[in-house]
């Protein structure tokens, strides 16, 4: 395991803005060093699916946000179905990864986002969904939306 104590260089190019850098993280806590942003990528994804949360999209960050390496938005069908994805979700993370899944809004139910520290999750109910129009905003020519069955 490795502290994030030592990731403490993150910083951007000033003529592009882009990170050159590890992100800055919080002090104290531990990241494990045996899985990669794109092992969480899946397992998000394989989580979803098994809950059956609709429209999923799947959006690249790298170099374009310090935030996180993906972000995924997806919808359940119901305040009570995006809580359970939610739930389960953080549940998946905490124990196959030991990600402490920082959750807010699932006491709501209408938009619930988990952070997965590489992956950052938005669950919604699709009206929610439709009136924030989140993957507009972040949605470049090279994500990949996963289609509703």
């Amino acid at each position: 395991m490795r502290y994030l104590e030592d990731n403490v260089l993150s910083h951007s190019d000033p003529a592009t803005g882009l990170p050159v850098g590890p992100r800055a993280t919080r002090l104290g806590a531990v990241i494990p060093a045996d899985y990669t942003a794109e092992q969480v990528l899946a397992a998000v994804l394989a989580s979803v699916d098994d809950d059956k949360a609709e429209d999923v999209v799947q959006i690249d960050l790298r170099g374009r946000s310090d935030v996180a390496d993906y972000m995924v938005i997806c919808s359940g069908r119901s305040t009570r179905q995006v809580a359970s994805i939610s739930e389960k979700l953080a549940d998946r993370l905490r124990g196959e990864f030991k990600i402490p899944a920082k959750m807010e809004g699932k006491e709501t139910g209408d938009w619930v986002l988990i952070d997965g520290g590489d992956v950052i999750v938005h669950v919604f109910r699709p009206e929610v969904r439709d009136f924030y129009q989140l993957e507009k905003m972040w949605m470049p020519s090279g994500a990949h939306r996963t289609p509703s069955l």
